[in-house]
């Protein structure tokens, strides 16, 4: 047997899905956006720096123009932020949980759905503060990056998912 055949009867052999899911954080202003907003608060600066320097307030320059920088280093450090990532994959008899920081380190876990529970932190006011997959005496957070309500949502697709794997695997007769 060759080897394109092994993997072809490895593929067959897999599990189905039942549950897979791509968290990553919500950021609201695009690369577009972030290069207008930075050259209006340039032009700003820019304006507000030449007219300090008519008045002969020179120095207010350099304060405007370390304004632009800090707003800039700001902006890059949540843009770096953003590349981070979790990866939630809930088979018959695994739950992968994968997180990905911003710097690309990856740490990875995996859980018999079976043993495993949703834990919430709920606020009366606000909702799902907390997520965490707990299982033979561990806690991992999961979902961090999600607002209480796409927790919510988030939550009753996981619960559902853990609930079809206790049940076990099931076959669909094609009729």
């Amino acid at each position: 047997m060759s080897d394109d055949n092994s993997h072809r009867d490895e593929d067959r052999t897999a599990e189905p899905t039942i549950f897979s899911a791509l968290i990553t954080p919500h950021r609201s202003l695009s690369s577009t956006g972030f290069l207008i907003l930075m050259l209006g608060i340039g032009a700003v600066s820019f304006i507000s720096g030449f007219a300090f320097i008519l008045m002969g307030a020179w120095p207010v320059c350099g304060f405007l123009g370390l304004d632009v920088l800090l707003v800039y280093v700001a902006f890059r450090a949540n843009f770096r932020a953003a590349r981070a990532y979790e990866e939630v994959k809930v088979t018959a008899s695994e739950l992968t949980l994968r997180k990905v920081n911003q710097r690309g380190g990856v740490r990875e876990w995996t859980l018999n759905p079976l043993w495993v529970q949703l834990d919430r932190i709920v606020h009366e006011e606000f909702g799902i503060e907390g997520l965490f997959l707990v299982s033979q005496g561990r806690r991992l957070s999961i979902a961090s990056c999600l607002g209480p309500d796409e927790k919510a949502s988030f939550a009753k697709a996981l619960s559902n998912a853990l609930g079809e794997a206790k049940r076990g695997p099931t076959r669909t007769l094609l009729q």
